[in-house]
């Protein structure tokens, strides 16, 4: 779809709580819950608990006001760095990890994953867990060099980016320009773990709709390796989902680790 017939994420308002009601909400009408719901908590669990992604620092670039994806990886990192380009979705989150009034419902979450993790008596302290870990949350601006400045940030052991690459890219050189500014926020031999919707070309918001970046499985690999990235793990999910809302294909989750120079 042109990004001219359409908003773009970066640029245009978006609603951060009408997005979450839309895609992640427990209402009986969300048809999500499998798709993007389900499928990444079990990846993100998987990797995490493999014991091969772990370090001091996780950076998190993704769209929106999410923290699904954070559930597993609080438990292999000492500190977790959340950046945001957009004070909505800063305020989103401070919301829940403050437990303010309004916050956006993430327990059906976090029910998920302790039933993954066969823990469901630790229901509570997994939140608790997940709220604690997510307490630097940084504004940062994408296209400046230096996307937190003034903070300069210390090199990463991992990196997560669930969604962004999908809703900011117009085509596939800025794709490639934006995960070579994330590459250069990882340690040598850092990792990164990126998903993201094939085939997509929109998404719906309210009444508003937006520009996503279309790509596939082959062209998302061989980015990756352009930049320098050996993949570890990459899993494809096709589409269950029957909804106008967005027209993805299918999910991918790829995690990959950064080669070391010689």
């Amino acid at each position: 779809m042109d990004p001219r017939h359409c908003k773009l994420y970066h640029i245009h308002d978006q609603d951060s709580r009408q997005f979450l009601d839309h895609y992640f909400s427990d209402k009986a009408e969300m048809i999500f819950g499998k798709d993007i719901l389900a499928f990444p908590i079990t990846c993100f669990a998987k990797a995490f608990t493999a014991g091969h992604i772990k370090g001091d620092i996780l950076l998190d670039l993704s769209f929106g006001s999410l923290v699904h994806h954070l559930y597993s990886a609080c438990e292999c990192f000492k500190d977790i760095i959340v950046l945001k380009d957009k004070d909505r979705c800063i305020l989103e989150l401070k919301r829940w990890t403050d437990k303010r009034t309004g916050a956006f419902h993430w327990g059906h979450v976090t029910k998920l994953h302790v039933d993954l993790e066969g823990k469901s008596h630790q229901l509570e302290d997994k939140e608790v867990k997940v709220r604690s870990s997510m307490q630097h949350v940084v504004k940062c601006d994408l296209e400046k060099e230096n996307m937190t400045e003034p903070i300069v940030l210390p090199p990463a052991d991992c990196i997560i980016s669930v969604w962004l690459l999908d809703a900011i890219c117009k085509d596939q050189d800025d794709y490639i320009r934006y995960l070579r500014k994330f590459s250069g926020l990882l340690k040598p031999g850092g990792r990164i773990i990126l998903f993201g919707s094939l085939g997509i070309t929109y998404y719906i918001v309210g009444n508003k709709k937006f520009h996503a970046f279309s790509y596939d499985e082959d062209f998302a690999i061989k980015a990756l390796e352009g930049e320098g990235f050996i993949i570890d793990e990459c899993k494809i999910h096709k589409r269950t989902s029957v909804s106008d809302l967005v027209d993805y294909k299918a999910l991918i989750f790829i995690v990959a680790h950064k080669e070391k120079s010689l």
